[in-house]
Parts: C-alpha cells; structure tokens; sequence
C-alpha cells in the first residue's frame, strides 16, 4: 500500500499586483464629497510587524443601509456609490479608502464594513468586520456574541478624517475572523 505524502497548501496573495489596481480601486466615493469619509488602518502580522503587500477588499451598505445591487463597482464614475473597494497596503502595513459612513442594513443591528484580507502565507482570505463606534455597537447581536476581551478588535476608531481599523493577523490583540460557508 503507498502513502500519499501531503504537500504544501496554495497560499493566497497579491502576487499579481500589476493586475490588481485600478483607477479608483479605494475610493467607493470621491474624497472630496461632502459625506465621504476615510477608513484605513494598518494591516499587522503576528509580530506586531507591517504586512507590506497585503491586499484589502471592502463591501458596505451606503449611508441609508442599501446595499448596491447594480452591476459595476469596478467602474468608478465619481457619482454612483457602489458599496466595494480594493486597497494594497504599502510599506508600513497601511491601507487607506474613501467610502461615506454606512447604515444599519437591518434595524437593531449596527453598521459595519465588512472587510477581506488576503496576504502571503495565508491558505485562505480572512473575513471580518469593522463595526463603527457608538451606541448601536452595545446592542447589536453580532457583537454581543463574540468574547467581551475580543469584541474590541471588531470596532474601529474614530480620528478627525474618518475610521481606523487595524487588522492584526495573529497574535496578542488578533482580530476576530469569521467563517463562511
């Protein structure tokens, strides 16, 4: 009878980064519209280290809580929200996007971004959310879920431009991830 050796999982990764970008991949909105605002943040390893070359993908409701069915969110026409942007990291870890502040998509539940990470030495992208501070986190039912010491990395902080979520891959401080099935 032979055995079967196992042999190295594919890691995911933005190994293809010239084809990655776009025109606009980060801005769901334009920066200088009225409600745009910015959500960024630095994208850790479990060293506490920069991850340089991860790569960010963001999908969020617009302000209303309407989550955009229309077809299109590559196209960037400088008016239409469509509710998904790509963001590379640079050097130091971080990744920036303009977006508006999103809306509950379902009453008693707290707005969030949800938000994909995909990096070297990862066998799949990781999934979470960045829920935006303020009363409705203390009663949304997500929240309420996960562990009060690890509730903390799924909310993000307010600065004077917008949002900052920072993601630790592993580690002391690890962001909470999701499954999906």
């Amino acid at each position: 009878m032979s055995t079967l050796e196992p042999t190295p999982g594919q890691t995911v990764g933005p190994f293809f980064g010239y084809a990655l970008p776009y025109d606009g991949d980060s801005e769901l909105v334009p920066p200088g519209r009225a409600d745009a605002v910015r959500l960024h943040g630095r994208v850790l390893d479990g060293a506490g280290d920069p991850v340089p070359d991860a790569l960010v993908e963001i999908w969020q409701a617009d302000a209303a809580g309407v989550v955009s069915r229309a077809a299109g969110s590559w196209h960037r026409d400088g008016f239409t929200f469509t509710g998904w942007g790509r963001a590379a990291t640079d050097n130091a870890g971080t990744y920036t996007f303009s977006t508006v502040v999103p809306g509950a998509t379902t009453p008693g539940h707290a707005p969030y971004v949800a938000v994909t990470v995909f990096a070297r030495g990862l066998l799949h992208r990781l999934l979470t959310r960045a829920y935006l501070p303020g009363p409705a986190t203390d009663d949304d039912p997500f929240l309420a879920s996960v562990d009060p010491a690890r509730r903390g990395t799924l909310v993000a902080t307010a600065d004077e431009h917008g949002f900052v979520f920072d993601i630790r891959l592993q580690g002391e401080g690890e962001t909470v991830f999701l499954t999906h099935g």
